[in-house]
Formats: C-alpha cells, structure tokens, sequence
C-alpha cells in the first residue's frame, strides 16, 4: 500500500514548491466525504476551496461528464455546442438582466483578466480596488488583489491601480473618479478570512460608480454558485453590478470561469478582443448545468441558509470564538486566540478538513450537500479542540 509520507515524498521531488509540502495524500471522495491513500476518512468542509459544490462524485455530475464525453470532449471556440448556450443562458437568466453577455475561462483568475480588459475597453485606465481583497495570482488579478504579501514579489505590476479600504463608503466615495474604469469587490473577502461589509455596502459602491460613470465589477468566485444562499452573493443589495465573474462552484468541481458583463458593458468584447481554448468546454459546461440542477431541484439555496444558522449557533457557544462571520456555506470562525492554524491541525486529527486564511480565522467552505449529521460531527469535533484552549 501506497502511504502519504510516500507521495509527499514524490510530490517534493515533482512538484515545484509554491504549495508547501501537503499533509495528506487523498484517494478518493463520495459527497461531504473523502479518503486518504492508506483508507482514513475525512469530513471535508473545504470542498477544494469552495470548488465542489456538490462534494465528490455527486451522481449527476458524474453522469453529465461521462454522457458528454462520449459525445464532444473539446471543441474550438470557432465553433458553438449546446452545452455552451444553455449554461450561458442559465448564467444570463439568474442576473435578470436580458442584456447579460457570458465569456467562458477556467477560473476566477482569468475571469477577473477578463473584467480588468473589458474596463480598458472602456477608454479609462484606473482601477480601484480594495485592501484585503483577492482576485488571483496571474499578473492583472494580482494587480487587483489588495493584499501585499502576495504582491511584493512580482512588482512592479499593472499601474493605476487604487486600494482602499474595504468597508468604507466614504474612501470610495474619495477614490471614484471620471477617470476610474472599474471598481472591483467581492460580496465577502474569503481569502482575507470571511469579512463581511456593512449591509447596504455594495448598494452603496453601485451609486458611487453609476455616478461617476464607472464600471462596478463584482468577484462572486468564492461567493458564487449559490454558495451564499444567492447565485452571486450580492443579491440582497438590490443592485445591479456592470460585471459578475464566477468560477470555483461553478463547474461543479471542473476547471470553469466566466465573466458576465451587462448592459453597455456587454458590447464591449468584439470578435478577436479576448478569448480561452479551453473557455466554456463541452464537459465542463456539463458539469455545471448537472450542479444547477441538482441546487435549483433540491432547495440547497434555503438549505444552506438554514445550516448557516445551525453552525453559527453551535460553534458561538465555544469560549474560544469571538464570532462566525460569513453567509450560506462560506464561514469564518473568528477565534479569540491566534491559534487558527494549529486548531486547523489539531482538527485534522479528528478527520475534519478546514483551513486556517487568517492566524485567528477558519474558514469552512463545505459542500452544500453536507448532512445534518456530518455538521453534528463537525461541531462535535471542534467542541473536543476547544476544550484544549479554555483558561
């Protein structure tokens, strides 16, 4: 038998380092569950960063792959398939907006490529962005992504740039100008540790940007895919942003991204301004239409909005956590100790899979298929960690 030490290893002498060494080596999964090479199972309420949206090896997903791949697996961007235009009308159909055009990539970093060129295609050349947002590491998403650590490294990037901070009409108001392109949010900061805005927030951005004639662009990649009790996450606010970009849920665990613009903004791309070989492929698309039908069919929007209840009120009763941020099936654990990490490890242990984006936050990101019982397991395991850390 294969063991984790032994892939480790050969992950150390394969792979380049960017990751870190991982923990673990994992098999296989079915649902909210997954198995490491020498047969432990885990609880997995990470769902590979809030990919899987189903979890692992959801039947439906797995059927539309399989059919789809004995039909077309890849077809060139020359050419339309069906599985293409029936998920961007289903895209187009949750924004209300009969004026919403779809670009199909593989993932938030490249959709977010996209919204960054679609606004240069505006005429304006400045960006305004938020402190502690994230919006992927490739050269133009990093650019956008408010965080310095990750930064650093690869300057000098794009210019024109403008962080403020988030949560803060006021500095917005300051910052968005005649000569601002686009402003780009996230409905919740996933990777700076689940911060929420204000409500009323993001309504508030949409009148800053109307006003200035600015594009508001809105990265519901973590957020999206119903996650969040909503498609986007922004729903609540009554507005209605010029750019959604979207990936991780969306391909039901498949590598897909897709920008959404709106209104005039959806002119803007013509034939030969962008494009993805891979972007809207045939599989993927499957992939994800199964997923929607699976959320829409089974009520795992309401679903997921009443498990956040649940979390909230059993982990809250925990000393050791100060609050637990967040919306749906995206949660930050805020604890009072910056010891997220170690407890992330200690809950390991306990097979349960978690992280640790902040030194005093974990963030849980489950499937939203996730039982009743398997959040009485987590809650469980997390009260046997806390107890360690009580004075």
């Amino acid at each position: 038998m294969t063991t984790n030490l032994e892939l480790i290893e050969q992950w150390q002498s394969t792979m380049q380092n960017n990751y870190g060494p991982p923990t673990i080596a994992l098999s296989h999964g079915n649902g909210a569950e997954v198995w490491d090479v020498e047969g432990k199972r885990y609880l997995d309420l990470l769902g590979g960063i809030a990919t899987n949206i189903l979890g692992h090896a959801h039947p439906a997903v797995v059927e539309a792959i399989t059919l789809q791949s004995q039909k077309l697996s890849h077809v060139s961007n020359l050419y339309a398939h069906p599985k293409v235009i029936e998920l961007a009308r289903k895209l187009q159909s949750f924004t209300g907006e009969p004026s919403a055009r779809v670009f199909f990539s593989n993932s938030g970093a490249e959709a977010n490529e996209a919204a960054l060129k679609l606004s240069r295609l505006t005429g304006r050349k400045n960006i305004v962005a938020l402190e502690g947002g994230f919006h992927g590491r490739t050269m133009g998403a990093l650019s956008m992504t408010g965080q310095e650590t990750k930064r650093k490294p690869f300057k000098p990037l794009l210019g024109k740039i403008k962080f403020i901070p988030f949560n803060d009409l006021k500095a917005a108001k300051n910052a968005v100008n005649k000569k601002t392109a686009m402003m780009i949010v996230e409905p919740i900061q996933g990777e700076n540790g689940v911060v929420v805005p204000d409500s009323g927030y993001l309504a508030g951005l949409r009148e800053i940007t109307s006003n200035a004639g600015a594009l508001l662009a809105i990265d519901a990649v973590q957020t999206g895919m119903g996650r969040t009790g909503t498609w986007f996450g922004y729903e609540n606010e009554g507005i209605t942003p010029d750019i959604i970009t979207l990936a991780k849920g969306l391909g039901g665990g498949l590598p897909l991204g897709a920008t959404i613009a709106i209104g005039s903004c959806s002119t803007l791309f013509q034939a030969g301004s962008h494009g993805s070989t891979f972007g809207g492929n045939p599989i993927s698309c499957a992939a994800s239409l199964a997923a929607i039908a699976v959320i829409e069919n089974e009520g795992l929007l309401k679903r997921n909005r009443d498990l956040e209840i649940t979390i909230k009120l059993e982990i809250s009763k925990n000393p050791i956590v100060q609050t637990v941020r967040g919306s749906g099936l995206l949660l930050g654990i805020v604890l009072k100790q910056d010891v997220a990490k170690e407890f992330v490890a200690k809950l390991q242990d306990k097979s349960i899979l978690a992280n640790a984006p902040a030194s005093n936050v974990i963030r849980l990101a489950p499937p939203l298929i996730i039982t009743d019982d398997q959040i009485f397991e987590f809650t469980k395991a997390f009260r046997e960690v806390a107890v360690g850390y009580e004075r």
